[in-house]
């Protein structure tokens, strides 16, 4: 089935090594029954290439190589009454020039939330086991501890910086154990955290009384670099530090400096600032720090949750329903 005569004309812009991924034919050709194609998918580099691709484009269909929705590119799309996003952060993407347009824009945040908090959960329950502190132990001594000191996941405290998408969807997955949750946002209400089902502390009290901590802030200028000597110092012995956040959140040489001299804690860094990190970064080398080239994210098939997404969105949007993920602008600057 063709889409309708007064469908709306969409274009699709995303690097193509990705493409497949996030947009399998399946979806594709749902959305094709949707909307009228305004011709085959572009990278941003063909976009830019190309003054009139947007000309008669209602809907921008993107991910992860999307274009920059600055002054100039609205310029030459004169029609364009919505943008969706299957990816997760739309902040770099996002110009005052767009926001004056009053144009909706859809991200798949919440569909990349689900693998993130899926990865910090296990690691989660790793960190109450202590299991990478003791892997190195016995890798060292090539013997088993009789009776390994370890908090378990039997009410033990767990903190989590940050209440967004993926923060509650961890304390939710958390919710199924009998540990504490605790958090720490300076932005969230006590009403969300109740409906969480988290506790709201300081950030000191999180870094010193939670046997694991996980990141889930966004960066901005007054969090990059928060993570810092004082903070990972206070914490308890054995503890564990999850990022899947962003790698600039943490003071990295002072973190290396911490992680050096207390090696009870452990480090899971599924990001890092820069990425990968200088060749000659202790991350690389310290024993008590697990670096992965950022796992967390949707990967392979995970994908196709951001494509069904937007798939989902653009329904409502040629149905006149209201739109579910659609970035609030006067919250915009605050999300990740």
């Amino acid at each position: 089935m063709n889409a309708p005569a007064t469908a709306p004309t969409a274009l699709l812009v995303m690097e193509e090594e990705r493409r497949a991924d996030v947009y399998p034919p399946a979806v594709l050709a749902e959305i094709g029954r949707l909307v009228h194609w305004q011709g085959p998918p572009l990278t941003r580099q063909e976009l830019d290439a190309d003054p009139d691709a947007l000309r008669t484009v209602d809907l921008l269909l993107t991910g992860w190589g999307a274009p920059l929705l600055d002054g100039a590119l609205l310029s030459r799309a004169p029609r364009l009454r919505a943008v969706l996003v299957a990816a997760g952060s739309v902040r770099h993407l996002t110009t005052p020039a767009f926001w004056e347009r009053d144009i909706p824009i859809v991200s798949a945040a919440a569909a990349n939330a689900v693998p993130v908090a899926e990865f910090t959960l296990a690691h989660v329950l790793l960190g109450l086991k202590q299991a990478h502190r003791i892997q190195r132990e016995v890798a060292q001594s090539r013997r088993f501890p009789t009776d390994p000191d370890v908090p378990g996941a039997y009410r033990s405290r767990v903190g989590l910086l940050g209440l967004g998408h993926i923060g509650r969807l961890v304390a939710a997955h958390l919710a199924r154990f009998e540990v504490e949750v605790v958090a720490t946002d300076p932005v969230a209400s006590p009403d969300t955290a109740q409906r969480a089902g988290v506790g709201l502390i300081s950030i000191e009290e999180l870094f010193a009384t939670c046997h694991v901590v996980s990141l889930h802030a966004p960066l901005l200028p007054q969090t990059r670099g928060s993570i810092g000597a004082r903070l990972l110092n206070s914490m308890r012995p054995g503890a564990t530090l999850i990022n899947t956040a962003r790698g600039a959140l943490i003071d990295e040489t002072a973190a290396a400096q911490v992680l050096h001299a207390r090696p009870d804690l452990t480090a899971v860094l599924d990001v890092t600032h820069p990425e990968p990190p200088a060749h000659d970064s202790p991350l690389f080398t310290l024993p008590n720090v697990v670096l992965t080239p950022h796992l967390g994210g949707a990967m392979g098939a995970e994908r196709h949750r951001l494509g069904q997404l937007v798939l989902d969105e653009l329904r409502r949007l040629t149905q006149n329903q209201p739109l579910q993920h659609a970035i609030d602008p006067a919250h915009a600057a605050s999300l990740a």
